[in-house]
């Protein structure tokens, strides 16, 4: 996952004026030291014998302190920083795309992968929203919608505990499902886009309400902008018939459709016997990664069941939360340095009749 600055600073260069805070610092020190010497030398006679409390040191050093924390926000507000905010998310749809190949059998991730895959997707609909609606698509030679959809948290967990074991792995054509699932008014043609074939009747006979309403979904939009929809493509990564996948995370892209990518298994793999020949079968990270980089996305990986629910977790959050444009906050911090001035004066008028 690449990591993202929550804090950033329009005129960064201005952060230098922060070297003026040990030079406060020492001269404040200095002049301290200066108060207490001259404070020895003349003490009151009330005063003579004694020696200052705790509380008379702190309430000498505390309106200082303030102010020194004052003039350091004022001192940030300078640089103009900015801060991404976080609100609740406006997800509606999400789609788990699950790979089903026979690789998913490795024991790499006890008991096996699909095993551990459908043990953290049934934690991660738990988690859900209730009015987010959640669909399941499975990924073999073929892609296929298992179900659409839907808010029915029993009819989901039933779905995920039905899937099987099958030949082949077809990334791609589980994206190409995954969106025109997602996006049924976006003119995407399913067939065409997994066979080079388009399917026959598709579009002519619409309507040009209908016709003017695809055109406009078809115009390409910024990767990640359609806050709405998501998928969540979990895979060991090896794709070996249909559409080419990074295509399809284009295509991903342009509808603005974020795909959240999961890694299941380790680089080592695991060796799999069928039918008299052993293979070995291994993560292949590299297509899940640029799906998930070109999508603005994250890419995940799993390499534990104990992982692989964690992630889960993570993403539940993710969807829950939307990063937002980034505020200038330079007007709080100002507001936070002149209120911490104004208790440090308060304070100092209140206990010493002068201002520091």
């Amino acid at each position: 996952m690449i990591a993202r600055a929550s804090i950033n600073f329009i005129w960064p260069l201005m952060l230098w004026v922060l070297l003026l805070v040990p030079v406060v610092v020492l001269v404040w020190r200095r002049t301290m030291a200066r108060r207490d010497r001259m404070a020895d030398q003349y003490a009151s006679l009330e005063m003579v014998g004694t020696t200052p409390g705790r509380n008379s040191r702190l309430r000498g050093r505390l309106p200082p302190l303030l102010m020194l924390l004052a003039l350091v926000f004022f001192l940030l507000a300078l640089a103009r920083p900015e801060a991404a905010l976080m609100l609740p998310a406006r997800v509606e749809s999400v789609i788990l795309a699950m790979d089903v190949s026979g690789s998913m059998r490795a024991d790499d991730i006890k008991p096996n992968r699909l095993k551990a895959a459908q043990d953290a997707a049934r934690t991660f609909i738990g988690e859900q929203p209730r009015h987010v609606r959640v669909g399941l698509v499975e990924i073999a030679s073929a892609a296929a919608l298992v179900l659409a959809p839907t808010t029915d948290r029993d009819a989901l967990l039933n779905a995920i505990e039905k899937v099987q074991l099958q030949k082949g792995t077809a990334l791609g054509s589980g994206m190409v499902v995954a969106l025109a699932t997602l996006l049924p008014d976006a003119g995407i043609d399913v067939e065409q886009l997994i066979t080079g074939r388009p399917t026959p009747g598709f579009g002519p006979q619409k309507s040009a309400e209908e016709k003017a309403k695809e055109k406009e979904a078809a115009k390409p939009v910024p990767p990640g902008s359609n806050g709405a929809t998501a998928i969540v493509l979990l895979s060991d990564g090896s794709s070996n018939i249909g559409p080419d996948p990074l295509k399809m995370a284009d295509l991903a892209a342009e509808k603005g459709v974020k795909v959240y990518t999961i890694g299941i298994g380790t680089p080592e793999g695991s060796t799999l016997k069928a039918d008299g020949w052993s293979v070995r079968v291994r993560l292949d990270e590299e297509v899940l990664k640029k799906i998930a980089l070109t999508t603005n996305g994250d890419y995940f990986r799993a390499a534990t069941a104990r992982e692989l629910n964690k992630i889960y977790a993570n993403l539940s959050t993710r969807l829950a939360l939307e990063k937002v444009q980034s505020v200038e906050v330079s007007a709080l911090l100002a507001a936070l340095g002149a209120l911490f001035a104004i208790v440090a004066a308060l304070l100092s008028m209140l206990w010493f009749n002068r201002i520091l």
